[in-house]
């Protein structure tokens, strides 16, 4: 399933999301950088990180841990 993660440069609470994902060991996944997209910004501004799935369009916001995302891959 292609996986993207939505985030900042410089963004704790983003580097939190890759351990989480590394730990995981979730192997393939986009990552999207928001701050130079103004479309973006307005969607995800104070929402990063978020992870979504492109096949279902379903999105799990931060924070989240193994058990969360073990859930949200499964739906």
């Amino acid at each position: 399933m292609p996986l993207i993660l939505f985030q900042r440069d410089d963004c704790h609470l983003c580097d939190l999301a890759l351990d989480v994902l590394a730990n995981a060991r979730i192997p393939d996944f986009e990552s999207v950088f928001i701050d130079d997209d103004d479309t973006l910004e307005a969607r995800y501004g104070i929402r990063v990180p978020v992870l979504h799935r492109s096949d279902t369009g379903a999105e799990l916001d931060w924070p989240f841990d193994a058990g969360a995302l073990d859930a949200f891959l499964q739906r």
